[in-house]
Formats: structure tokens, sequence, C-alpha cells
């Protein structure tokens, strides 16, 4: 079995690696395309990331097995209208995945074409990096650490949290981005915030670890408030404790997993506060996410019954996903 992905886009895709490692540990072929016009015609499954899917290509490899993959549903601006011309005009395909409940609700596909969900996981150099951070802390060594907090993700998305950003300054805290930092948010930064650039999946976790608390921001609108925050998943992942702003899914997450995270105020004058003794009082508890490494996401998927991809010798007991119910 031959599989491609189309990732349609320049986004951070963690699961197409991980797709690709199970499908090959299984004896099977992945190929992973910038662009569907790559994929050869006589492509025997096609695995679309969506956006949108050209009818032209879809006729053109008319002869494959279509999967449309909802990573999540359309973001601002016009989130909604876009979402509504997916429904109408995308081709029909033979499967459909989606994050999760909400968003296949928010799409409202009554096609009955099957479906199943896949939320978020995390690679397994994020889980190795948090288990050896704990041995570490077992044997009593202390590691000082180099900033007092890290952001990772799209950083195009830190534009609307600016004033809390230069809340961190005004306490006298540290900050490390992860990632590549553009031109117009560099520009906005407080002097305490310092950038990696772009570094390697890999490298992620080491450089997580250069700081004492994770911090999440996702703004508080649809699709974002109702999605699994990865940064979230892989701060967990290495063992960080968590700041976060408070939105639907990070206080469904918190509860369903039993972690305890600083979720700050949507009140400006309290932010350096929060930032300052606050953020060392807090008591933190940091949730087990060992459950959500990769392989033991996808191996549940009942789309391999569909492939013929037979994961049966890597079954076990089921634990439930981060976000098997919507909040």
């Amino acid at each position: 079995m031959l599989i491609h992905f189309v990732r349609n886009g320049p986004s951070y895709l963690p699961e197409l690696d991980a797709y690709a490692q199970f499908i090959t540990t299984h004896g099977h072929e992945a190929h992973i395309h910038d662009t569907s016009t790559t994929v050869p015609d006589n492509a025997p499954v096609v695995w679309w990331i969506c956006g949108r899917v050209p009818h032209s290509e879809a006729r053109r490899l008319r002869q494959a097995f279509h999967i449309h993959e909802y990573t999540s549903a359309s973001v601002p601006p016009h989130a909604w209208l876009k979402d509504q011309v997916k429904h109408w005009t995308q081709p029909r395909p033979d499967f459909r995945v989606f994050q999760n409940a909400w968003v296949r609700e928010r799409l409202g596909f009554t096609d009955h074409v099957p479906s199943n969900l896949r939320d978020m996981g995390v690679a397994q150099h994020f889980l190795d990096a948090g288990q050896m951070r704990a041995d570490v802390k077992a044997h009593h060594h202390t590691q000082s650490a180099e900033f007092d907090l890290v952001y990772l993700g799209e950083m195009g998305r830190l534009l609307p949290f600016m004033p809390l950003l230069h809340s961190i300054h005004e306490a006298d805290r540290t900050l490390l981005l992860v990632g590549e930092v553009p031109d117009a948010v560099r520009a906005l930064l407080p002097p305490s915030a310092h950038c990696t650039g772009r570094v390697p999946h890999a490298e992620v976790p080491r450089h997580l670890l250069r700081a004492r608390f994770g911090l999440n921001l996702v703004s508080n609108v649809a699709p974002y408030h109702q999605q699994t925050s990865t940064k979230l998943l892989e701060y967990c992942a290495v063992g960080l404790p968590v700041v976060s702003n408070d939105y639907a899914w990070v206080r469904y997450f918190a509860t369903h997993l039993e972690g305890n995270f600083h979720l700050l105020k949507d009140a400006p004058d309290t932010w350096t506060l929060s930032f300052g003794e606050a953020l060392d009082a807090y008591p933190y508890r940091v949730p087990d996410v060992q459950h959500l490494a990769w392989p033991n996401l996808l191996r549940h998927l009942p789309l391999w019954k569909k492939l013929h991809i037979d994961a049966s010798h890597l079954s076990a007991a089921h634990t439930p996903s981060a976000r098997e119910v919507s909040p």
C-alpha cells in the first residue's frame, strides 16, 4: 500500500510524520506532497489535509481512495462562511477524519461518508525529554532555567496578546519564543523577549526546557477556542507547568486529565501581578500525557481496516484521548 499525503500549505503538521512512521512500521509506504500536482495519476490512496480540494485534481485522481482530514475548522476572517463553502463545494471523498466532534459538527457534512475522530498526539522525543527531566528531579538535581516562560507555536497569532507579553516584562520576567517570528511581531515585542528562530522539530524539547513555565495563548474565538492546543500537549509532555489564557478547551483538558493550570483573568490590570509572585506560588499540576503518544492514538483508527493495514498486534486497552468528548 502506498499512501500519498497532500499537506496543502505550510502549517505545522506533526501528524504527518506520525502517520508516515506508523504506516512504514506496518510495511507500507507514505509520500508527503506539498501540493497535489506531484501526486501521480495512478496513486492508490490520496490523503488530503484540508484546505480546499480542487475538483480538477479529484477528477484526475478519481481511481484513488480519497481521505479528507480536517485538522481544524476554517480560521478567521470569515471562518463560518469558509466552512460553509467547504460543506457545499468540497468533492466527496471515501472517508473523512476530523480532529474532534466540534470540528465535525461545525463542517456539518450530511452525506453519510464514513468518518472518525483523530485528536492531536505527542511525538516520542517530547515524552523522552520529560522523562529525563523527571529523572533529574528525582535525584534532587536542579537545573537553573534561562527563562521564566516559553512560547511555542505560530508567532503571527501573538499580535492580539502584545499587551499581555508586555505585562511579562513589567513583572521582570523573561520570555523565550521558539519558532520563526515575523518582523511585524518582532517589532512589537518587549525587551525581555528572546527568539530562537526556526528550529528542527526534534530540537524543540531542548528549547522548551530552557524555561520554567510553558505559556499557552489561544484567541478565544472559533475555531481556536474549541480545538486541541498542540503546544500545551508538548509543554505537558516535557513536564512544564502551564500558564494560559482562559478559554473552553483548556478548561476541558485540565478537568479531563486532572491538570491544574494557571489561568489568566481577562483583565489586563491583573496580568503584571499574575506574572509576579503569583507565577511561582500557583499550585500547578502537570497532567500525564503518555497515552497521547502518537502510536497510542493512531492504532485505534478504524480507517486502517479500510486501507487493509493491520494494527491489531499493537492493540491495547483503549485510553481516552484528550478530546474524545466536546466540552
